[in-house]
């Protein structure tokens, strides 16, 4: 098979595109290198299983040639910043909205079949209803992020009814592991090797949330888009439980051998503007078919702070 992955030199990008060549399939990737790197492809790319066109979603006239013949696209593609789109909300409105807009257009002037598009849980918002069903309404983010992701599903939605292109979107808990470039873990890392002697936590430590390891998220991606039967499908991929932000940093620190690490809580429910709380994702929909996921937070989290504290 012939799939491209846009984003696919990122974090949960590079891991696709090593199961996608694992199976088989010859990839092509078309990434501008803006938070992915060359380094997490160069194995394929020096055995020649991985094309790589480097290049801006946004920039119009050249890059779209690169999907004819494709059988699907899997577009991760993104800024995945929550935090920082509060301060510059319309680069994540051109890099999320407009950029899946263009990709779109790219799929039905080369008659693509399929989509794969990573979402996520923050277009939940603040849900009532934990753990939270594809089925919740209404759907209100509270952050830019979750937004343009929200637009990016309605979008998806209208071409995929209009133009016949079968769609699998995905709303992820927070997705961790070897590669991640941001997020809670590889920030404590950051900050104790910076002082090892203080951990500043932002928000009270309560934030309670659901995390689950890329290698899984992969896994769960590929199952769903094979038995996935509708035009326009939509599946929450996350763990079963949830683990709060203090046990986050006692995992941290001690996968990087410290001990008497002072924290310092910055205050307040939310870490930053857009901050949701509390976040658990119900996954029986996808369960159902037949996939469930082997790891939990606690389990990924640690799996997670070990490899980031070995990759420094």
């Amino acid at each position: 098979m012939f799939s491209v992955v846009t984003g696919g030199a990122g974090f949960i990008g590079s891991h696709l595109v090593d199961a996608l060549v694992a199976r088989g399939d010859r990839v092509t990737v078309i990434d501008n290198l803006s938070a992915g790197t060359r380094d997490n492809l160069a194995g394929h790319l020096e055995k020649g299983r991985v094309t790589l066109v480097t290049a801006d979603l946004l920039a119009q006239g050249g890059w779209e040639s690169h999907l004819e013949g494709a059988a699907m696209v899997y577009h991760l593609a993104a800024d995945p910043d929550v935090r920082q789109s509060a301060v510059t909300p319309e680069r994540q409105v051109q890099e999320n909205i407009v950029a899946t807009a263009r990709v779109l257009e790219a799929m039905r002037e080369h008659r693509v079949p399929a989509l794969a598009f990573t979402s996520t849980s923050t277009v939940y918002g603040e849900a009532s209803v934990i753990p939270t069903p594809e089925e919740y309404t209404p759907l209100q983010p509270i952050s830019v992020y979750g937004a343009t992701k929200l637009a990016c599903e309605a979008l998806i939605s209208a071409y995929s009814h209009s133009y016949g292109i079968r769609s699998v979107s995905f709303r992820f808990a927070n997705i961790i592991g070897p590669r991640s470039g941001h997020g809670v873990i590889p920030d404590f890392v950051r900050k104790l090797r910076e002082n090892p002697r203080e951990l500043e936590i932002l928000g009270d430590g309560s934030q309670t949330k659901s995390y689950l390891d890329v290698s899984e998220c992969v896994r769960g991606m590929l199952f769903a888009v094979e038995h996935a039967r509708d035009q326009v499908n939509v599946y929450n991929i996350g763990s079963e439980d949830w683990i709060d932000v203090t046990a986050i940093a006692d995992i941290v620190v001690r996968a990087l051998g410290l001990s008497r690490v002072k924290y310092r809580y910055t205050g307040g429910e939310r870490g930053w503007v857009g901050d949701v709380p509390r976040m658990l994702l119900a996954i029986e929909k996808l369960k159902s078919l037949g996939w469930k996921p082997q790891m939990g937070s606690r389990e990924s989290v640690v799996s997670a702070a070990h490899a980031m504290a070995g990759e420094g």
